[in-house]
């Protein structure tokens, strides 16, 4: 007998599934929100000061793989190698030490975008920038030195992910952290120059500062994670 999506659904998601599933008491109602669609570009995004250029790179995104021309993302990011460690990531299958195997996963996966690293995208480039859209990360997590610290620092620039072709660009933020001035700053400039040459921007948001560990994780917070996403 064939089980339904939501009898597999409430499967995975065991004791969670009647708060998840069941949730009918929003205190945002859908109708004030920006919900997916096939018109989401003209309806979000158009009226917005993004220009020609940047707009046609967004619909580039949202119009590919499976989920195409529906106003939902699929984008398959992979930072290993810079800001994880790679053998820790990839040890159990090895054949991801190739860089040309994510982007193929990518792609085998109907995804909308990859999103990875300078290296991993500069290696296949020439190959693979027409066949799905690359999104380049442009800083990371620096965790070679000791003590490790929370501080994204840019690995590559803007000229780069724009000579290989990528539709988007994106960076990190550590809300909270000793070094937040500075990349906010850093990314903001950043992504002021990805809009002049025509790609969009993705924006990764995190709290990170060891003080809210202190008496009780606050990383959790609504309030401080609102904050940051806004």
């Amino acid at each position: 007998m064939a089980t339904s999506p939501r009898t597999t659904i409430q499967a995975h998601l065991g004791a969670k599934a009647e708060a998840l599933l069941e949730f009918n008491s929003p205190k945002i109602p859908k109708e004030r929100l920006h919900l997916p669609g096939p018109d989401f570009i003209d309806r979000v995004w158009a009226g917005s000061d993004r220009n020609v250029r940047v707009l046609t790179n967004l619909q580039r995104i949202y119009a590919h793989g499976r989920l195409g021309k529906t106003g939902y993302l699929s984008i398959f990011p992979v930072d290993q190698g810079i800001e994880h460690s790679a053998g820790a990531s990839f040890a159990k299958n090895p054949d991801y030490f190739d860089p040309e195997n994510i982007v193929k996963l990518a792609i085998e996966g109907g995804c909308n975008a990859v999103a990875t690293t300078c290296g991993v995208l500069g290696a296949v480039a020439r190959k693979y920038a027409h066949q799905i859209p690359f999104i380049m990360k442009l800083n990371h997590n620096e965790l070679l030195t000791y003590p490790n610290k929370f501080d994204q620092v840019f690995f590559s620039t803007v000229e780069v992910a724009y000579d290989m072709g990528a539709a988007a660009v994106g960076a990190t933020v550590y809300f909270g952290s000793e070094q937040s001035d500075r990349q906010i700053v850093e990314v903001s400039r950043a992504f002021a120059h990805a809009h002049e040459m025509g790609m969009a921007t993705i924006l990764w948001c995190y709290m990170r500062n060891s003080a809210f560990k202190k008496d009780k994780d606050y990383h959790l917070s609504a309030d401080l994670t609102g904050q940051a996403n806004h």
